[in-house]
């Protein structure tokens, strides 16, 4: 397979055979370098095109372009509504929402106060590249088709400047993706993006640990050297199978659209039923007559001795039934998914904790965790080019001497539920000698992000001491001033006392 047709043509139905996760692109070979790079690329493309076909056929459902629009009808194939209830769509928002409600931070991992600040200096820095609306393009090609690609370079490289020295892509998986070594450990070898030029030709940057490719057809075109230590492409995957968040429950989403589609058939079908007329005849332009509003009709007997009738023929599903049945499916799709059923309940004493469970989000909170463990393993490969990029440029101007050890990925995710409980536990283990006031916060689950409260915190409270302790002394040494003012008032009075009594006693003597 060559670069100019490594892109298969969208699927428009669902597959046969179904669909069980994107393939991982692997190689035997050790390395890649410039002597195996095309043998390796062309060797990739095959699996490839089966990935990107796939993914464009779940990016589709997610846009709402499902399989209930190739429904056809045998009978009456006028009456054949295509209705698309996109639940796809329902559960990649739903499941990208719950797990990036806030802000993806990054907190010392344990440090001192000096890597607390460097911490916060790359929280700045992925601010400043908009790291935040990247990580929902990421998690939604998560959700969607298993796999979202993420894509790192340095300013220079791309000639851009602004607070970062870095700069943070997020890749279409059908035009990008990485290639593992077939081994125990699976290591990344390359990163591959398929692209065009502006003469529309196809060719193929890739990026290996050392070296940077530029391929058109069978030929290395150009080659650069590598400055990164690592790939700077990283595959985020869902899970290892990299499926997608509504692919396991496809068919079940296509029932409820079929149901639905159908439902509306049946309703139509009830309204334009058929009448009949039997043992009986009708005047010519009666019935156009009573079809457009006429409210009765003339009819005679055609066959002697026969009764005549006019009646309608027609057929309705059951409502109730029909509804029953896509409740069903959508429990079924709800639980398989991991989401809340919204159905509430008539109780009136539940607790918040009780609805939690009941209605399901403790499961969706589940299934988010789940989620983070798979990000964040992808997330420590990007930060790994991230502070190789800091410490190599522009002679490490932008340094900030982390190493990934001292660095945890933290989601935030609001959490207001027992909201007293955690500030009682807060308080007592503050009030708790032997308990590390940082852990107290931690275990307390009261912040969005616990290092930069307890750090806010403990500045606060250094304020407040050293407040207190001026004031304190301030106190004293008023109280020292008006104690020596006071003594001095004393021995003067004392003098005098003592002058008057001098007095009379000489006078006494004279006497």
């Amino acid at each position: 397979m060559t670069l100019e047709n490594y892109i298969v043509k969208d699927l428009s139905v669902f597959p046969s055979g179904g669909m069980t996760g994107r393939r991982k692109i692997k190689t035997t070979a050790k390395e890649v370098t410039a002597g195996n790079v095309v043998e390796v690329l062309q060797a990739s493309l095959a699996p490839h095109s089966q990935n990107a076909a796939e993914i464009s056929y779940l990016y589709n459902v997610y846009r709402g372009q499902q399989d209930v629009l190739q429904k056809t009808k045998m009978v009456r194939e006028n009456i054949n509504n295509k209705v698309t209830v996109n639940r796809a769509n329902e559960i990649v928002t739903f499941k990208s929402a719950y797990l990036l409600n806030e802000p993806i931070q990054y907190i010392s991992n344990g440090g001192d106060e000096a890597v607390s600040q460097n911490v916060n200096r790359l929280n700045e820095y992925m601010r400043s590249e908009d790291k935040e609306s990247k990580d929902k393009e990421i998690v939604d090609w998560m959700h969607i088709c298993g796999v979202g690609v993420r894509l790192v370079l340095d300013d220079k490289e791309m000639d851009i400047e602004d607070g970062a020295p870095f700069c943070v892509y997020t890749l279409d998986p059908r035009r990008a993706y990485v290639i593992y070594r077939d081994g125990i450990g699976e290591l990344p070898l390359a990163g591959v993006i398929l692209q065009r030029d502006e003469n529309q030709e196809t060719y193929a940057d890739v990026y290996t640990k050392n070296e940077h490719f530029v391929i058109k057809g069978d030929k290395v075109v150009d080659s650069f050297k590598s400055q990164y230590g690592g790939i700077p492409l990283v595959e985020y995957v869902n899970n290892d199978a990299r499926l997608g968040a509504f692919e396991i429950v496809l068919p079940i989403l296509n029932g409820i659209n079929t149901l639905e589609s159908n439902a509306i058939d049946s309703v139509e079908d009830f309204v334009n039923g058929f009448d009949v007329f039997q043992n009986c005849d009708i005047e010519d332009g009666t019935y156009s007559q009573l079809a457009l509003g006429g409210k009765a009709v003339k009819i005679k007997t055609t066959t002697q001795g026969m009764e005549a009738k006019v009646y309608r023929i027609a057929s309705e599903l059951s409502q109730s039934g029909t509804q029953t049945r896509i409740d069903d499916l959508t429990d079924a799709y709800l639980t398989i998914c991991g989401m809340p059923n919204r159905n509430g309940g008539s109780s009136t004493s539940d607790t918040g904790t009780a609805v939690i469970f009941r209605d399901g989000f403790a499961e969706a909170e589940s299934r988010a965790k789940d989620t983070e463990k798979m990000f964040t393993r992808s997330e420590r490969e990007m930060l790994r080019i991230v502070l190789k990029i800091c410490d190599t440029v522009e002679s490490g101007k932008y340094s900030l001497n982390l190493r990934l050890s001292d660095i945890k990925t933290e989601f935030l995710r609001k959490n207001l539920s027992n909201l007293q409980s955690k500030v009682q536990v807060l308080c007592e283990l503050l009030n708790n000698p032997k308990v590390h006031p940082k852990l107290a916060f931690e275990a307390a689950g009261l912040f969005k992000d616990n290092e930069e409260a307890y750090r806010i915190s403990q500045k606060y409270y250094d304020e407040y001491l050293a407040d207190q302790e001026q004031k304190m002394e301030d106190e004293i040494e008023k109280a020292r001033a008006e104690a020596l003012r006071a003594g001095g008032s004393d021995n003067q009075n004392a003098e005098q006392d003592g002058a008057q009594e001098n007095a009379e006693d000489e006078a006494k003597a004279t006497d």
